[in-house]
């Protein structure tokens, strides 16, 4: 009972936004990860870019706010893996992945 009533009252427990934030946040990673079922056509290159700067910004923001907060940057981390990804599907779609390997070859 102790250790849930130090967690309920720490200063990332649930009472405050460092909580409830990040715990909003991981629906941006869980929608992300719906988006991979779809095709690459349905790919937004400049919104999934701009989820990737996003969860780079708040992944620093997540480590240099005090205290530190560790389900944001995780919350993040794993949306930054997860937008990379999309966006190399999208890449890979736009026929820009294709193109580097044809001009190696014509080497």
């Amino acid at each position: 009972m102790s250790a849930f009533r130090a967690f309920w009252n720490s200063p990332v427990g649930p009472k405050t936004t460092h909580f409830w934030g990040p715990i909003a946040n991981w629906g941006f990673v869980i929608a992300g990860l719906v988006d991979t079922q779809k095709p690459p056509e349905m790919i937004s290159g400049n919104m999934t870019g701009a989820m990737c700067v996003y969860s780079a910004l708040f992944m620093r923001f997540a480590w240099m706010v005090q205290p530190r907060n560790y389900l944001l940057l995780a919350c993040h981390a794993s949306n930054e893996t997860v937008q990379l990804y999309q966006l190399s599907r999208w890449a890979k779609a736009q026929g820009y992945l294709d193109q580097k390997k044809e001009g190696a070859k014509q080497l």
